[in-house]
């Protein structure tokens, strides 16, 4: 191997130490003219350079197919070529002969460390130059000249186009020589691009397409961008005056013209996508110039049978399981409404683990375990299972095991189920937990654990081991709502603490300096009477002074505001615990068995309780406080 590295060695140095004799050729491509030249003397071409020595442009319009001969341009009319008439033209033509130079590359170059290269976009319609960070170059008189002829080289041997298209150049590089002339050495810290020539650009042609918006992005995915193949979209639910489909009409594109003076015609469009299907008075057509789009007059859900879309709202369903619909995901605002048939008690009308979101659901029979519906409103005939989870507004179920949060849930019987809500109404209660504004029972066994705002009613009591708690903070909204109104009020103690601390310092040092700030003021009243230029010190210290007075009454204010504000927390805070004196615990029963009353405070936190006697019937149960502050629970009238 190290053989053949050494001849290698040798070969490229032999190369580079071998010279040709300076040709001079007419071309109309310089990178071929130096790819002979160095195939015919068996040299790189990265040994070879050129000079540029003249150039001559030609056009001719090539009108129906006829060689027309070349009409050469004169520099004067090089300008005319910007016309975009003759541009446009797929008919004209333009050529460039060079006459160049071809000689062995020598190590005379002003411009050797100045790192230059030439780059265009895909269309050949802009040419950069980029040079790399860490170039540098000194100014000289014919700098700005040798540099175009630089670029023009490289331009050259990309086959592009010299002279045409080069406005831009100029105006790029009149910034660079400024720069150049004032440093007289500049380095480029950092890489930079310069535009050096720029073409027509076309303007690409649009084939028709169709595009299906209701559909889009309806693949779900979870966290390990794996498709969740539960949900497969069963249901297509659209809002009123959402776009469902567009139809992008085909457009023939503009031609342009590329920095080597090719002609860029466009493509014609390709059509392939034109509507054929019809739609129902469910969807409006809007036709526009570049485009025809299909809007949606109601909320539903989509539907494509025999030829023709259409908008419904009502559906329904034998069940939901992964093995027959998947998972169904439908807006909430959508006005969709899903009845789902299955009504064996045997089995489940939706399945295990799917999730249903929908406007408006009716369930006759079960639902199963991890299964989760959200809704505005939802009806299950059957019962959940204690896994389930229902989100709705208004909510009704039969027999509830689960767990259930909305604003007015109604339940024939809780067996161990969960409720969150702001109004709660329950049939018959065994077991479970109750977190409400207002709870009404008509009958409730034993081992329950209610929590309301403001009041619980029970119409009939068959046992014992229940917790009713009267909180202000049972409602989830309003403990956030204390959380934050806590934590605003612990800040504002902390400041108030601090602000009060400065405060004292500051008037501590008033009432110490006080005397002397009088006396200093006196002595400059009597200056300033005489016509006596004041002394600098005592006008420093008398300055001092009211600068320390300005600042302590700037704190007084700041903890005015910080305590107004603390105030006015306070009183929010104290309004939830207002609220405890009017509500109310009412059994129209008689007491059985072993059932706690909780009054639960907020401010102090603390609790008060009371364990009503067996057979006892104290119908109107309400906290109370006495003279002393103390709190106590008592039986009130209705």
């Amino acid at each position: 191997m190290g053989l053949f590295s050494k001849q290698k060695e040798q070969q490229k140095t032999q190369h580079s130490a071998k010279t040709i004799q300076p040709i001079i050729v007419r071309t109309s491509n310089v990178a071929q003219e130096l790819l002979k030249v160095s195939s015919s003397h068996k040299i790189p071409v990265s040994v070879l350079d050129f000079r540029l020595l003249s150039v001559q442009t030609f056009t001719r319009l090539n009108v129906d197919g006829k060689d027309e001969e070349f009409d050469e341009v004169t520099s004067d009319e090089l300008q005319d070529l910007h016309k975009e008439t003759l541009l446009h033209n797929e008919f004209f033509e333009i050529k460039q002969i060079y006459e160049i130079e071809i000689f062995s590359k020598n190590d005379d170059d002003k411009l050797a460390n100045l790192h230059m290269s030439v780059g265009a976009n895909a269309t050949l319609t802009k040419v950069y130059v980029t040079i790399k960070a860490g170039s540098f170059v000194t100014y000289y008189d014919a700098l700005e000249h040798d540099l175009i002829a630089a670029i023009s080289k490289r331009k050259l041997r990309a086959n592009l186009s010299i002279n045409i298209f080069d406005q831009v150049m100029y105006k790029e590089l009149s910034h660079f020589m400024a720069k150049i002339r004032v440093a007289g050495m500049y380095t480029f810290d950092t890489k930079q691009v310069f535009l050096i020539s720029e073409g027509i650009e076309p303007v690409p042609t649009v084939n028709d397409a169709l595009i299906l918006h209701y559909e889009t992005n309806r693949e779900q995915e979870n966290h390990d961008d794996r498709v969740d193949y539960s949900k497969r979209g069963y249901l297509k639910s659209v809002t009123e005056g959402e776009m469902l489909i567009e139809y992008i009409k085909p457009k023939l594109g503009e031609s342009g013209r590329n920095c080597s003076g090719v002609f860029l015609k466009p493509k014609e469009p390709i059509v392939k996508h034109e509507p054929t299907f019809g739609v129902t008075d469910n969807i409006n057509v809007v036709v526009g110039d570049d485009n025809i789009t299909y809007v949606a007059r109601v909320g539903g859900y989509v539907t494509f049978e025999n030829n023709t879309y259409d908008i419904r709202q009502e559906v329904e369903i034998g069940e939901i399981s992964f093995k027959t619909t998947g998972s169904i995901e439908s807006a909430l605002d959508a006005d969709v409404s899903i009845n789902v048939k299955e009504s064996d008690t045997l089995k489940d009308a939706i399945g295990m683990g799917m999730e249903v979101e929908v406007n408006e659901i009716r369930v006759d029979g079960n639902v199963g375990p991890n299964a989760v519906v959200r809704a505005n409103k939802a009806i299950i005939e059957g019962q959940t299972h204690k896994s389930s989870k229902i989100y709705a507004q208004k909510v009704q179920i039969n027999i509830h095991k689960g767990f259930v949060r909305g604003d007015e849930v109604r339940i024939t019987r809780l067996e161990h189920g969960s409720v969150e809500a702001r109004k709660v109404y329950v049939s018959q209660m065994m077991g479970g937990t109750i977190r409400a504004s207002e709870v009404e029972i008509e009958i409730l066994a034993s081992h329950a654990t209610i929590e309301a705002a403001q009041r619980i009613e029970i119409k009939q009591l068959n046992g014992e081991e229940n917790n009713l708690v009267i909180d202000p903070a049972a409602m989830k909204e309003v403990t956030e709502r204390l959380e934050g109104s806590e934590e605003q009020m612990q800040e504002a103690r902390v400041h108030i603490a601090e602000l009060k601390h400065e405060c004292e310092d500051y008037r501590r040092r008033i009432h110490e300096s006080k005397q002397a700030f009088n006396e200093i003021k006196k002595r400059l009243l009597q200056y300033k009477n005489k016509g006596v230029k004041m002394p600098a010190q005592f006008v420093k210290k008398y300055q001092e002074f009211q600068v320390m007075y300005k600042q302590y009454e700037s704190l007084k204010t700041e903890l005015q505001e910080k305590q107004n504000r603390y105030d006015i927390l306070a009183q929010q805070h104290q309004s939830f615990q207002n609220d405890i004196f009017d509500a109310r615990i009412i059994n129209h029963d008689r007491w059985h068995g072993h059932n706690e009353i909780v009054f639960r405070m907020i401010e102090p936190k603390t609790e008060v309780s009371l364990l009503p006697q067996s057979g006892t019937k104290m119908e109107y149960l309400a906290l109370m406080k006495d003279e002393h502050d103390e709190y106590y629970i008592k039986a009130v009238e209705a």
